[in-house]
């Protein structure tokens, strides 16, 4: 694998643990690639809700950590937390809104195919300019 050449990444809907397991902020954090004070800010403005456990210190589930990288993987896509707020709201309310879900995945997932295509337009201006001061542009 070259140095340019990411692997590709699991999906997001992927359970990464068993919904039982116990896992602490720091342990999300690591595997979510994310700060621990991100996922505090997430819980915040109302895009995680962690249970605690005895000792008051919150224990997210394997549930919570497909949450956080679905949530992660939308911010890679440039969605804006609002609307990652209005998609956790419509799951938060439960079943009879999925075509409201659907609408508004499909009409992000348009926006990234137009970004795609706009980044690959000036990805390729650049890879002119290398060829042109006589570096090298292979794949």
């Amino acid at each position: 694998m070259s140095a340019t050449t990411l692997p590709p990444a699991p999906p997001a809907t992927a359970r990464p643990e068993p919904d039982d397991v116990e896992l602490s902020i720091a342990e999300v954090a690591e595997r979510a690639g994310v700060s621990a004070h991100t996922l505090r800010y997430y819980e915040r403005i109302g895009l995680l809700a962690v249970p605690r456990d005895e000792a008051g210190r919150r224990a997210y589930t394997g549930a919570d950590l497909a949450r956080v990288l679905f949530i992660t993987r939308l911010r890679l896509t440039e969605m804006p937390i609002r609307g990652i707020q209005a998609y956790f709201r419509l799951v938060g309310d439960g079943p009879g809104n999925e075509a409201q879900r659907l609408d508004l995945l499909e009409r992000h997932r348009d926006q990234v195919k137009r970004r795609i295509v706009e980044l690959e337009a000036a990805l390729a201006a650049v890879e002119f300019k290398i060829a042109a001061y006589g570096g090298h542009c292979t794949p």
